[in-house]
């Protein structure tokens, strides 16, 4: 009996060894709670002042988006739906400079509310209308200053770029951009179009190669889409 007793009892000296474990531990613990506390105590005004800052900053921001960004892009989005019909009937002038009925033309627009998502595509427009009329340098110009983004406009931005540059002569710059155009994203109507103005643009600067590898891209991925459909021609008179 005794002899089973003792197999059921953990001997004194790992007993005595937990026990000073667990008093460590607590120790440990209280430490630890210890330097907390004199960590927020010491630097409690900071932290006040640390969390603060960053609720102001937020405030901030929150009322600049909501209170001026907003109101200022629906005056811009209002601004420009007569000039938006006037574009879309080829009236470049007009919808860039005075679309009438007291509305502001894509110049003004940008101008005024750049800093709007509405003002921002403003600028694509006027650097289109400036393309369409043929002043290719402002036209540029405003394309560059056009944050494009998403899935078409980033490929728009860089793919007008290109036809700027193209015709200011500067045909390094615009071999570029169209390459950026058809790398940027890819989308199944207008990828293959400046992959076509990429190609042909290589193959009168006399790279025979690249331009064969552009072409040969459209008739792979694209090969429904309209620039698709005449591409083999291209690629013959090449080989």
């Amino acid at each position: 009996m005794a002899k089973g007793y003792r197999s059921q009892t953990q001997p004194k000296h790992i007993v005595s060894s937990s026990s000073s474990k667990a008093d460590e531990t607590i120790l440990d613990i209280s430490e630890v709670k210890h330097q907390a506390e004199h960590f927020l105590e010491k630097y409690k005004s900071l932290l006040i002042v640390g969390i603060g800052g960053l609720a102001l900053v937020i405030g901030g921001y929150l009322a600049y988006k909501y209170l001026y960004i907003e109101p200022q892009n629906k005056d811009a989005l209002e601004q420009m739906y007569q000039a938006e019909m006037l574009f879309e009937k080829d009236s470049f002038d007009l919808a860039l400079n005075n679309p009438g009925g007291g509305f502001s033309g894509f110049k003004e627009i940008a101008e005024n509310f750049g800093g709007t998502p509405a003002g921002n595509l403003a600028k694509y427009y006027a650097g289109m209308c400036y393309l369409n009329l043929g002043n290719f340098q402002e036209a540029k110009a405003y394309f560059e200053d056009y944050d494009g983004d998403g899935e078409v406009m980033s490929i728009l931005k860089w793919g007008s770029l290109g036809d700027a540059n193209a015709n200011l002569n500067d045909f390094s710059s615009a071999i570029s951009n169209y390459e950026k155009a058809s790398t940027i994203r890819k989308n199944e109507f207008l990828t293959p179009v400046y992959l076509k103005k990429l190609g042909i643009l290589k193959e009168q600067q006399g790279d025979k190669e690249g331009a064969l590898k552009a072409f040969n891209e459209i008739k792979e991925k694209y090969a429904s889409s309209p620039d698709g459909s005449n591409i083999e021609r291209y690629i013959i008179k090449l080989q």
